[in-house]
């Protein structure tokens, strides 16, 4: 019992839970901001760079406005980083999975909205009209991601549902499991709609570059963000990049997951067995998924980051539930036909 406790704390602690979400989301920030610059012939700045400015703003002085309510004004980013590791636990590191058969996609969808309903609701609580006109543009934006995300994880539970016989299927652990035995479903050509879909819902779900209307520095100042300071910014900050990782990661879920077949069959070709080997096929799978996460950052964030102009709210919801909404209708389409 107790070392079952102890496992099940070191999953939340450290690995996939807080230290691992803190670690490979700053690292993920970093290496988008330098390449970004890179692209833009800048120099940049230096990919530890977000570990520095997290560790300064929480050795800052924390300013809390007068008109704000104080309790929730600090305690919203703290739901909203609780909220992404709790969220992180639940995705499967292709063999690996910390909670299984405990959530399917529809938690991790409810899970989703709480830091974005937390960043909404620490905002409100400061009284700020810049914070009051990044909330409205918040919602509209998370309002315009939900239906192409809710539609590219209906066509992948409808594609594995189909092929094993369960009409929908809603666990990822499924999903994995499936792409290991069969291949990865970015190789199935009904799929490819979804997978771009969902590429590029993670810049608007993540407010990065073009999609960061909510913030818009030239316009309303940082908008929920204006009245922050101090460690409540950091985490908040923190939060951005933990949800990086987790939007990148969950796409390597979906649409990747047949890579963890080739990690165990390449360990058990070493002749290795038992708990060495299962240690080893850990390993591999945290490298690989960081170094996919850093591939779909690249395409999805970084690219777009550099070659695009900052969207208005409108465009963002036009974009949305036109152009990616009818993207990820076409697999659901396929996907129902058995495609």
């Amino acid at each position: 019992m107790i070392l079952d406790a102890l496992k099940y704390l070191a999953y939340i602690l450290i690995f996939p839970g807080f230290l691992f979400c803190f670690l490979t989301g700053m690292l993920l920030c970093g290496i988008d901001r330098k390449l970004v610059a890179r692209m833009q012939k800048r120099v940049g700045p230096p990919i530890l760079q977000p570990f520095y400015d997290f560790f300064k703003l929480c050795g800052k002085e924390t300013i809390v406005p007068d008109a704000a309510n104080r309790t929730v004004f600090l305690l919203a980013p703290l739901v909203g980083l609780a909220a992404l590791v709790v969220l992180q636990l639940f995705i499967p590191v292709f063999s690996f999975t910390a909670f299984s058969n405990v959530a399917d996609i529809i938690v991790i969808l409810y899970l989703l909205l709480i830091p974005a309903l937390s960043i909404m609701v620490g905002g409100a609580s400061t009284g700020s009209p810049y914070a009051g006109v990044g909330l409205s543009r918040e919602m509209v934006t998370v309002l315009s991601c939900e239906l192409p995300l809710v539609l590219v994880l209906l066509a992948v539970g409808k594609k594995v549902g189909a092929a094993t016989g369960s009409g929908l299927c809603f666990s990822l652990t499924e999903i994995v499991r499936y792409q290991m035995a069969h291949g990865s479903l970015i190789g199935n050509l009904s799929m490819i709609p979804a997978a771009v879909a969902f590429l590029m819902v993670i810049p608007g779900e993540t407010g990065s570059h073009p999609f960061d209307a909510a913030e818009a520095e030239t316009e309303i100042c940082e908008g929920m963000l204006a009245e922050y300071s101090g460690a409540p910014l950091g985490v908040f900050k923190l939060n951005h990049a933990i949800k990086l990782l987790t939007l990148t990661s969950m796409f390597v879920m979906l649409f990747l997951g047949g890579i963890g077949g080739g990690i165990q069959n390449l360990v058990y070709t070493m002749g290795l067995s038992g708990g060495l080997a299962g240690a080893l096929i850990t390993l591999l799978n945290v490298a690989v998924l960081f170094a996919l996460c850093v591939a779909v950052t690249v395409v999805t964030i970084s690219f777009v980051h550099a070659v695009t102009a900052r969207l208005k709210i409108e465009q963002i919801f036009k974009f949305y539930w036109t152009v990616v909404s009818a993207l990820a209708l076409v697999s659901l389409v396929l996907a129902w036909y058995g495609l």
